[in-house]
């Protein structure tokens, strides 16, 4: 079966950076709650969430307005300031740059549906040139009416700003939420990479159609309708 579009999550998907959102957020979790979070948390209470829901989790109890925009914010740029230092691993994830030129060059639709914010979706596009493959106004990500992964919101958004129907198009993700968000989604097909976690997790997951270790993997055939 071929697919018509493509959708993919960004933090831990075209861009590894996982590892920083984890230390922010121990940073900030042991502020909230005086212990950072376990790994296991940041598994099931971190990945595809909003600051908002982070935030909650940690304390116990719904947090302000006025809170989750000043901590929020505070980590966000601590993650950003980390991301620009670790020179070496500050680039999209191996094979995809590749593979977003096949998209381009073959007419395929392409969106990014992330639960980062505004801030950082605008820091993506200068630092990786994202504007040569995506079309910013189609991106969706978090603004404060969206619901988060896992709910299927935010990716029936991006399909239908690309004129698709879920159903025609492939997921790209890492999280388990964002693999639950496709699925309830109906997207037609869910691939899994495995930027930090291991193939096992997702091997146990129904939904997920194909397994990947980077863009270098990413079988092209599955577009062979679109291209020439």
């Amino acid at each position: 079966m071929s697919y018509k579009g493509i959708i993919f999550d960004f933090n831990g998907t075209l861009y590894w950076d996982s590892a920083k959102h984890k230390q922010a957020w121990r940073l900030y979790s042991k502020k909230l709650r005086g212990t950072e979070f376990s790994d296991e948390e940041m598994l099931h209470h971190m990945f595809g969430r909003t600051n908002e829901e982070i935030i909650e989790y940690a304390i116990g109890k719904k947090p302000s307005a006025e809170m989750v925009e000043k901590l929020g914010q505070k980590k966000e740029e601590l993650y950003r300031q980390m991301s620009v230092k670790d020179k070496e691993n500050f680039h999209l994830a191996q094979g995809a740059v590749e593979f977003l030129d096949f998209l381009k060059e073959n007419d395929i639709p392409r969106n990014i549906a992330t639960m980062s914010d505004k801030t950082n979706v605008d820091f993506y596009f200068k630092s990786f040139n994202l504007d040569k493959w995506f079309d910013i106004n189609k991106v969706v990500y978090a603004n404060g009416i969206i619901p988060s992964k896992p709910a299927p919101d935010i990716y029936e958004i991006a399909a239908k700003n690309m004129d698709l129907a879920s159903k025609d198009c492939i997921v790209v993700e890492d999280a388990l939420s964002g693999i639950e968000s496709a699925r309830k989604a109906g997207i037609g097909k869910i691939i899994a990479i495995c930027s930090e976690e291991a193939p096992e997790l997702y091997e146990k997951i129904p939904c997920v159609s194909g397994i990947i270790h980077n863009f270098d993997e990413f079988d092209r055939g599955l577009f062979k309708a679109k291209v020439s």
